[in-house]
């Protein structure tokens, strides 16, 4: 019932920015947990942030000191704001959800990053 969908990806130079955001829909309640994660080729699914129904965030490995997540008034909407981007960010990024009473984590089918010059 519940879909996540991500925008904001794209192509950016090294040193740039974006703004990812995700919106859950099918869902008469606000989520607990959002989370961002990523993956490169050839690499693993890393989690990079998270963000929870109270606002208390936590970063991962390199997103510490470059990315900032933060939810919308809707409390459906979580946004990843992404600086000083470098060439090793390039990923497919999704968003993950959970809801009270145990339902899901849901996904979202990704949106691609690409860091290049």
């Amino acid at each position: 019932q519940v879909q996540l969908v991500e925008s904001g990806g794209g192509l950016v130079q090294p040193g740039g920015s974006l703004r990812l955001s995700c919106t859950a829909t099918g869902s008469s309640k606000a989520f607990d947990v959002m989370n961002w994660h990523r993956q490169a080729p050839g690499k693993e699914r890393e989690r990079v942030a998270t963000i929870t129904w109270t606002g208390t965030t936590t970063y991962f490995g390199s997103a510490k000191g470059r990315f900032t997540i933060s939810s919308g008034d809707a409390r459906n909407t979580v946004y990843l704001q992404m600086n000083n981007l470098n060439p090793e960010d390039t990923a497919v990024y999704y968003c993950e959800a959970e809801f009270p009473n145990g339902n899901g984590p849901y996904w979202g089918r990704g949106t691609q990053v690409t860091v290049s010059s």
